[in-house]
């Protein structure tokens, strides 16, 4: 349809150059007035001219009947003036007829705006923190910011993947402390990440009811977990062998499952790789008078822009978050000359992007307006508030392990060979739990159900893979045929579905522009619905009518194609046989 729009715009554009005079009216402004009407028995597109009568000195009736007698085109069975609207009907046949040619002749292109050339866009997402599990909490930022990059891989631009990893922090001294104490290498290489968050959890009850029993609030264990991570900080030995033991248990953990998700990270560069690079962007806050004492912390005033001020420095002289952030945010300009950072990361933490991007601002950085902040809503559990401290989390791991076991147990009958049941079960339980986590805008908050995720009923990811496989299977008996549209007239059912495949581009368009991945979703929802629609009420490899049969084949090769790259696009695989 963005095609289409595009024509008619230019052709009203003409027509009202020819009727009222030059100078009037743009092909690009009268493409931002087209509307899809709420009834398709009222036409496919419309253009309110209410807008136009003080331009044009017309009432919009008189305007409406002058243009549609002007415009012809064979993509339109009818061009019709209603009330002070041109409504334009599509020709089902010329229609359906360039929009599976422009698929087909585009082939994984098509859909791409195509305006990222010549521009790298840097993206910061998923970012665990090291030492601990990688649960449901984690699958937000995940997801939406694997897809949103690549989406913009889509439209051309060069994507570099950031996994900003949590690996630094007084969290350091208190795992050090309780391993010390409690810990048990042998148990630690063969339990991973899960005996390191047992060591975690035991020492944060420790310290909580030493807290509580002692007057002064005060716990021992705490203290001497501040006392290790400094001489973490001051790079002692012992201490810097355990951290980096650490996060190399825990990576080993995480990259299983972003091999479960198909993703890989161009940086794994973490908190600690910053530690040096940050004095130099304190001492420039400092020189440049930005930078107020206050109760002893280090901080840059942001009243005047109503916000609470920006820590720096604590009274100890050690760093904090906005300090790291704008420290990577200046090193990753120089790595990478970056046109846009993009950093998902939940609701909760927008306060603290818009702090320290106003700080880059007033720091002079002239890219300060290319850092973008994408947030998303909270994840519960069972109503409940996520909590490694108190073991309150669904593991990935374990949440990915049921999924592909119920897909297994249903996949088992059609695909007796372990190993292809295995991979068919990975791809679609996988698949049913990205799909329902990117089904909602991503500002919404969510209460996860176990059962409502693993559903594979309904409008699923199942249900999505499900009908890429039909129109696999279909393509398949088809052989060499469906290569165009021939000049059969269409049902409506058949018209329908090319106007669905036509409206990708625009909805690749608006998930990249509102850093919004659930479009994408819930078009695939729509092109599915479509097809077996058509699936259901026309005969298509079997169709006596040799013209029809290509025409309705060559509708489930553009379908094929498009499915295929939407759901890529959302992180799911398509596998061509369930």
């Amino acid at each position: 349809m963005l095609t289409l729009k595009k024509n008619t715009a230019a052709l009203i554009a003409e027509a009202v150059k020819s009727g009222f005079g030059e100078g009037l009216l743009s092909a690009e402004e009268v493409f931002t007035m087209l509307e899809y009407p709420p009834d398709s028995s009222m036409g496919d597109i419309a253009l309110p001219c209410f807008r136009l009568s003080k331009t044009l000195r017309r009432s919009p009736v008189q305007i409406a009947d002058m243009l549609a007698a002007a415009i012809k085109c064979e993509e339109f069975s009818s061009v019709t003036a209603v009330n002070g609207y041109l409504n334009f009907k599509i020709d089902g046949k010329s229609f359906s007829r360039r929009v599976a040619s422009e698929v087909l002749n585009l082939g994984d292109s098509y859909g791409s705006p195509m305006n990222g050339e010549g521009k790298t866009v840097v993206l910061d997402y998923s970012s665990p923190n090291v030492a601990k599990p990688f649960h449901i909490g984690h699958l937000g930022t995940t997801v939406i910011g694997h897809s949103l990059k690549l989406l913009h891989e889509f439209a051309g631009y060069k994507c570099v993947g950031i996994n900003y990893l949590g690996d630094w922090g007084t969290q350091f001294g208190k795992l050090i402390v309780a391993y010390k104490l409690w810990g048990d290498k042998s148990t630690i290489e063969q339990g991973g990440v899960d005996e390191l968050v047992k060591l975690y959890v035991r020492i944060n009850n420790e310290i909580k009811a030493e807290e509580e029993s002692n007057e002064d609030k005060k716990s021992p264990l705490a203290d001497q977990s501040r006392a290790e991570f400094k001489k973490l900080e001051e790079f002692d030995e012992e201490n810097i062998a355990l951290w980096r033991w650490f996060v190399d248990v825990s990576l080993e953990e995480y990259q299983r499952t972003y091999k479960l998700l198909g993703i890989e990270f161009d940086s794994y560069k973490g908190e600690s790789f910053y530690t040096d690079r940050m004095p130099a962007q304190v001492q420039k806050l400092r020189d440049m008078g930005l930078l107020e004492i206050d109760d002893g912390a280090s901080i840059v005033n942001l009243e005047k822009w109503n916000m609470p001020v920006c820590l720096i420095l604590k009274r100890d002289g050690s760093t904090l978050y906005p300090t790291r952030d704008i420290a990577a945010a200046v090193y990753r300009k120089g790595e990478y000359n970056f046109d846009k950072a993009i950093y998902v990361t939940a609701a909760q933490q927008s306060l603290h992007f818009a702090q320290w991007f106003k700080v880059v601002e007033l720091m002079g950085y002239d890219w300060h307006n290319q850092l973008v902040h994408v947030p998303y809503g909270t994840v519960s559990v069972n109503g409940a508030k996520l909590a490694t401290r108190t073991g309150n989390v669904v593991l990935l791991k374990d949440l990915f392990a049921e999924a592909i076991a119920r897909v297994k147990e249903i996949a088992r009958e059609k695909h007796p060979d372990d190993a292809e049941c295995q991979a068919i079960a990975e791809k679609v339980g996988v698949g049913a739990v990205v799909f329902h986590y990117l089904s909602n805008n991503r500002m919404r908050d969510i209460n996860f159900i176990m059962e409502d995720a693993l559903s594979f009923d309904g409008n699923t990811g199942p249900y999505a893979q499900y009908t890429y496989a039909r129109t696999c299977s279909i393509l398949e008996k088809a052989g060499d045929l469906g290569r165009s549209v021939t000049d059969a007239a269409l049902s409506s059912v058949e018209t329908e579905l090319a106007k669905t495949i036509s409206m990708f581009p625009e909805r690749v368009n608006a998930a990249l522009s509102d850093y919004e991945p659930s479009v994408v979703t819930r078009y695939i929802l729509d092109l599915c619905a479509a097809f077996n629609r058509f699936y259901h009420e026309c005969s298509i490899v079997n169709c006596d009518d040799a013209e029809l049969r290509e025409s309705r084949i060559a509708l489930t090769r553009a379908t094929n194609q498009v499915l295929r790259t939407a759901l890529h696009l959302i992180c799911l695989q398509t596998p061509e046989k369930i």
